[in-house]
């Protein structure tokens, strides 16, 4: 099965208030499911891989054998292809998941894309910040 995964984190104030959202779609570009998750104070690279992790995750359960990864931040995107070496012991400790989860799929890319093409994962990561925010810290938001 072929997936193609939209992911996005946000921060509010870097590092702040912090969400994750994915859109993950089947071959036929039908939306299959969608992750909506606030995780309390982080950095907006945090949140980035963190979005990325949690869209793997729960693409893995499709059992997915090529996955087309679709990030607007190039840092990640450019991490994850060797481009940039990750120097911070945080996102290396991510990156490692992120590489750990791919290697359950047969093939997978990262790819960049403009801000303007990843509206609906944008929207779905600062909505978990908004219903976060309501029910307080402790709790993770997940659609």
């Amino acid at each position: 099965m072929k997936l193609t995964i939209y992911t996005d984190g946000a921060s509010r104030n870097n590092p702040g208030d912090a969400g994750v959202g994915a859109v993950i779609k089947d071959e036929d570009g039908k939306i299959v499911e969608t992750v909506s998750e606030y995780l309390g104070v982080a950095t907006n690279n945090v949140a980035e891989y963190t979005a990325l992790i949690r869209a793997l995750e729960t693409a893995l359960k499709f059992r997915p054998d090529d996955v087309d990864c679709f990030l607007d931040s190039q840092l990640i995107v450019r991490q994850m292809n060797g481009a940039y070496r990750i120097k911070n012991p945080t996102l290396l400790r991510l990156a490692d998941q992120v590489r750990r989860l791919s290697r359950k799929i047969g093939r997978i890319q990262f790819h960049h894309i403009g801000r303007e093409n990843n509206r609906e994962a944008d929207r779905l990561a600062n909505e978990a910040i908004d219903k976060g925010k309501v029910k307080g810290y402790n709790e993770v938001c997940r659609s």
